[in-house]
């Protein structure tokens, strides 16, 4: 253990190493935060208690930094920005070939809870909207349903680094109010897509929405698929470098719902939105971003999580397609891109 000044000395280090990009994610949080166009969610009762005006952005390097501003600590329900990393747990049980013949990786350009299938490939279209998600929560393994629930918490909270919980008040609002996702079921049942197991696998799809996390904890769930999915934090693995392409490529394509193309073209960046407000992006490499605001926008997603990524993107040239992007350190990476 250190002595106490050795601790002192540690600590302004990481500090001064970071202030450049505290410095970046505070003057974002006060820009942004008088933004107050969008609705907090409330078709599930419980999300109808978050605030408007909670508003966190954390970020979080391959080499285990993290940095955080605003209400970063508030925990919320991850909905559905848990989808991309069930996605990766049935990857690891069943492997890529089965994964596609079960669920297809194409956007779609609807809501993410229509009720849409597509009847020509009997597949949902992919594994981010609810179709898709429900037909990949059915797929994880377990002898029975304590085990299945066991396995996804382990699961995520390999990636969070810490165990993680389900709340108990929102599962019971996704279960009491999920008539859409139960159709949704049911006729992928009628087709053939899912196992005769419809009641299991959506409590276990309703408890996986239900978990709690914060904006830190997914700028490190975000870190660790950035960092090959290796937890940059604890070391611990949270899904193999062979299928960390096929979870971020799903991101790329079909991650903000309906706005996925736009959000490609301005942002580009592999993410995934959730009705919570969270918004989780991927610099493959580099490090994860988490924003969490309430308040979403008409395609569901978060108006200052939007916000905060398109200008993080565009300054620092982060779009995997800006060939100029390199960096080594978290430092670095913030560094305004040459123009």
């Amino acid at each position: 253990m250190p002595e106490p000044s050795d601790l002192d000395s540690l600590l302004n280090r990481m500090r001064s190493a970071t202030a450049p990009i505290r410095s970046v994610l505070e003057a974002l949080h006060e820009q942004f935060l008088p933004l107050r166009t969008g609705t907090v969610a409330d078709y599930i009762p419980e999300l109808a208690f978050a605030e408007p005006d909670w508003f966190g952005i954390a970020v979080a390097s391959v080499d285990g930094q993290v940095v955080e501003v605003g209400d970063s600590q508030q925990p919320f329900s991850m909905q559905s920005v848990s989808k991309p990393f069930v996605y990766g747990l049935a990857l690891e049980n069943h492997g890529r070939e089965h994964l596609l013949s079960k669920v297809n990786v194409e956007p779609t350009g609807e809501a993410f809870n229509s009720i849409v299938l597509d009847e020509t490939t009997n597949r949902p279209f992919n594994p981010l909207v609810n179709s898709g998600a429900i037909a990949t929560t059915d797929l994880i393994t377990g002898t029975d349903y304590a085990e299945r629930i066991k396995n996804l918490l382990g699961m995520l909270a390999n990636y969070a680094g810490h165990p993680v919980f389900v709340d108990n008040a929102t599962f019971i609002s996704e279960r009491t109010t999920g008539h859409r996702n139960r159709a949704i079921a049911h006729l992928m049942l009628n087709f053939g897509m899912i196992e005769d197991r419809v009641d299991e696998t959506l409590e276990l799809y309703f408890q996986q929405c239900s978990v709690l996390v914060n904006c830190h904890d997914l700028a490190v769930m975000a870190a660790t698929l950035a960092n090959g999915g290796v937890n940059p934090i604890t070391g611990v693995r949270a899904l193999s470098t062979a299928h960390v392409k096929d979870v971020l490529s799903i991101m790329y394509s079909c991650g903000m719902y309906d706005y996925s193309g736009e959000w490609g073209y301005l942002v580009g960046l592999p993410a995934k939105s959730g009705v919570c407000g969270a918004i989780l992006a991927v610099v493959p490499g580099k490090f994860g971003i988490a924003v969490f605001s309430p308040p979403l926008d008409e395609r569901g997603n978060s108006v200052r999580g939007v916000a905060v990524c398109r200008e993080l993107s565009q300054r620092f040239g982060l779009h995997a397609f800006e060939a100029h992007f390199a960096g080594t350190t978290l430092t670095d990476e913030f560094k305004p891109a040459r123009r």
